[in-house]
């Protein structure tokens, strides 16, 4: 029995560290072709950098490709939406975890519900919806669909921590004279950090790299996230041929949900844990 949990267990580290090699071999490949010319990319010396190191490469992206536009647009709705994303979703969570009222049941079953309907069932009818009041190209509405969509993940997320969370707070809150509300932002709200977090960055990474609504809600370039605008600037190497340009702009996309995972993974698998313990 021993031998064969010893043997499961270095088959699973095998293929890890195969999926690890491939990954870091495939990060590696884009980075070294942001950094060299179209022609080395295609020919056998792209390791070599025999016409030294092309750092221009990312300034004629950051510039000429319009990747400032698409990188700025992209941080807004990810910053504003993850934020409203929690002030929204975690007074709602608290409420339904903490007080039993007329419907709480009924609600908490609709945020699950909501988890499970596709966004390419509602897209259409939401599409006729926005253009019937002239709304499309608008970032306040961008935003407005990005956190609606995400906050029913937010509440259902949230409520197992609040669950878990000790009725002792509250009570000593009470004691004190402390208002309800008071007691969530100043007590029970920073109780529940671990979860904040982990919900912020699976947000970001989600809007960050949304596609599929930014497509059809934001047409134009200067509303354009970057999920959309590198789409287009792929297209466009067709005819210009900056390959290196085009690495340049893949690495740029890629940096902030990069830099995210490897500061905050910690934080992330605490916030997943966290949430699953009895408090």
């Amino acid at each position: 029995m021993l031998k064969k949990t010893h043997l499961s267990s270095g088959t699973g580290y095998i293929i890890l560290g195969v999926w690890v090699l491939f990954t870091v071999a495939l990060i590696g490949w884009v980075f070294f072709a942001s950094l060299s010319t179209s022609s080395e990319i295609f020919s056998d010396h792209l390791f070599t950098f025999q016409s030294g190191f092309h750092f221009e490469n990312y300034l004629k992206a950051w510039k000429t490709q319009r990747v400032s536009v698409f990188f700025m647009n992209s941080l807004f709705y990810t910053l504003v939406s993850c934020t409203a994303i929690v002030l929204i979703a975690a007074p709602a969570a608290y409420a339904l975890s903490r007080f039993r009222f007329p419907g709480s049941n009924l609600i908490q079953n609709m945020f699950a519900a909501a988890l499970g309907i596709p966004v390419i069932m509602i897209i259409m009818p939401l599409f006729g919806l926005v253009s019937m009041l002239h709304l499309t190209n608008n970032r306040w509405m961008l935003l407005f669909l990005y956190t609606a969509m995400n906050v029913p993940f937010g509440v259902f997320y949230l409520l197992a921590f609040f669950r878990n969370l000790s009725f002792t707070y509250e009570e000593a809150a009470a004691i004190d004279g402390c208002p309800p509300i008071k007691t969530f932002w100043l007590i029970m709200f920073p109780l529940v950090q671990p979860g904040i977090i982990t919900l912020s960055i699976f947000n970001f990474i989600t809007i960050w790299n949304e596609y599929f609504m930014s497509l059809i809600f934001a047409n134009r370039s200067t509303v354009r996230p970057v999920a959309v605008g590198l789409y287009n600037m792929i297209q466009s190497m067709r005819y210009t041929g900056d390959w290196g340009g085009m690495f340049a702009s893949v690495v740029i996309v890629f940096l902030p949900t990069f830099i995210l995972y490897i500061l905050l993974s910690e934080k992330i698998i605490a916030g997943v844990t966290a949430g699953a313990i009895k408090g």
